[in-house]
C-alpha cells in the first residue's frame, strides 16, 4: 500500500513535468511509475484472490494466485516499463531536442527520490522482520511470499532509475544536447528489463512449486519423531501451496508390534507437533511403514537432492 500510494503520486508529478519540459526521461519515468502502480494493484488483487476457500475442483485452495499475479508483474515491468523506455530513448537519440523548463523535471525527480525512498524504507523494514540472517540476495531468492521481493526490487530499480534520469536531464541541460536525455532513458529501460527478468525467474520457481526451507525441513523431521512409536522419517516431500501454506507428505517408521490404534494415535500427535513447530503446515499426510536396515545399508539414493528429502530405504 505504501508503494502504491507513492507511485501514484510520483507518476502524476512526472507526467506534469513531461508536459512542461518535453523530457523523454520524464515520460519514461512516468510510465515506469504508472507500471509500478499497476503492479502493486495486481499484487493486492492476487492477495485477495488467494484467500478464497478451497473447492472440490481446487482442493488445496488458491494460495498460488499470489505467484501468478507476481509473474504478471514481471511481464508488465518488462513490456510496459522496460521496452517502452528503450523505444522512447531510441526515438529521443534519433531526434533530439533541447529540454524546456528544466526546473520542472529536476524538481519532480527530487520529489520522486524522497517518495520512493519512503516506500523503499517501508519495504526494508517489513522485510527485515522476515529476513533473519539471510543476505538481501538470499532473501529475494528464498522468500515464499512474492510481494516484498517484488516491491524491494521495484523500489530499488526506481531509485536507480531516478538517478539515471537526473544524470540524463542534467547533462542535456548543461550541454544543450537532448541526446543525453535519450541515453538516460535507454539506461532506465535496460535497468527495468533486467529487474523484470530476475522477478520472472524467481516467480517461475515459485509457480513450479518449491519445497520448504532447509531450516523448516529440519524442524518438521524433528517434530515427527517421538522416539517411541515413530522412530524415524524414512522419506519426506514438502511443497508450498502458497506463501503461508505448506503440504507435507512423509513415510515414517513405526514399531512392528504396535497396534493400529497406537500408530493412529502417534500420527495424530506427530501432526500436532508439526503444526506447533511450523504453523504454515496446513496439509499433512503421514504414511506408517516398517524401517528396513537392509534397504538402508544400500546407501543413499543418488537422485536425492542436497539438503532435500532423505532417501527411501523402506521395506514392504
Amino acid at each position: 500500500m505504501a508503494a502504491l500510494g507513492a507511485n501514484l503520486a510520483i507518476a502524476a508529478s512526472k507526467f506534469v513535468a513531461f508536459a512542461f519540459s518535453g523530457s523523454s526521461s520524464m515520460l519514461a519515468e512516468g510510465v515506469h511509475s504508472l507500471a509500478d502502480s499497476g503492479n502493486q494493484f495486481l499484487l493486492l488483487i492476487g492477495g485477495k484472490k488467494a484467500q478464497r476457500e478451497a473447492t472440490p475442483q481446487h482442493p488445496f485452495g488458491y494460495g498460488r494466485e499470489r505467484y501468478i499475479y507476481a509473474f504478471l508483474v514481471s511481464i508488465v515491468l518488462f513490456s510496459v516499463g522496460g521496452m517502452f523506455a528503450i523505444y522512447e530513448g531510441y526515438e529521443k537519440i534519433s531526434h533530439p531536442h533541447e529540454i524546456e523548463r528544466w526546473y520542472w523535471p529536476v524538481g519532480v525527480l527530487l520529489f520522486a527520490v524522497i517518495a520512493e525512498g519512503f516506500s523503499f524504507r517501508t519495504a526494508i523494514k517489513e522485510s527485515n522482520e522476515l529476513r533473519g540472517k539471510l543476505s538481501w540476495s538470499q532473501f529475494i531468492r528464498r522468500a515464499k511470499a512474492p510481494e516484498l521481493p517484488v516491491v524491494l526490487l521495484e523500489d530499488f530499480g526506481a531509485l536507480i532509475g531516478l538517478v539515471l534520469a537526473l544524470v540524463g536531464v542534467g547533462l542535456a541541460v548543461l550541454t544543450g544536447n537532448g541526446v543525453w536525455d535519450g541515453i538516460g532513458t535507454v539506461c532506465i529501460g535496460v535497468l527495468l528489463v533486467m529487474i523484470a527478468l530476475v522477478l520472472a525467474a524467481e516467480t517461475k520457481s515459485l509457480l513450479l512449486g518449491e519445497a520448504a526451507g532447509i531450516e523448516d525441513v529440519k524442524k518438521i523431521e524433528a517434530a515427527i519423531v517421538d522416539g517411541d512409536t515413530v522412530t524415524r522419517v524414512i522419506h519426506m516431500r514438502t511443497l508450498h501451496l502458497g506463501p503461508e501454506e505448506l503440504l507435507i507428505a512423509a513415510k515414517i517408521a513405526v514399531q512392528h508390534d504396535d497396534t493400529a490404534a497406537e500408530v493412529a494415535k502417534a500420527i495424530d500427535a506427530a501432526e500436532a507437533r508439526i503444526r506447533a513447530t511450523v504453523p504454515i503446515a496446513r496439509v499433512i499426510y503421514l504414511e506408517p511403514d516398517i524401517y528396513s536396515e537392509a534397504e538402508a545399508a544400500k546407501g543413499p539414493d543418488p537422485a536425492a537432492t542436497p539438503g532435500g528429502p532423505t532417501p527411501h530405504p523402506a521395506g514392504h
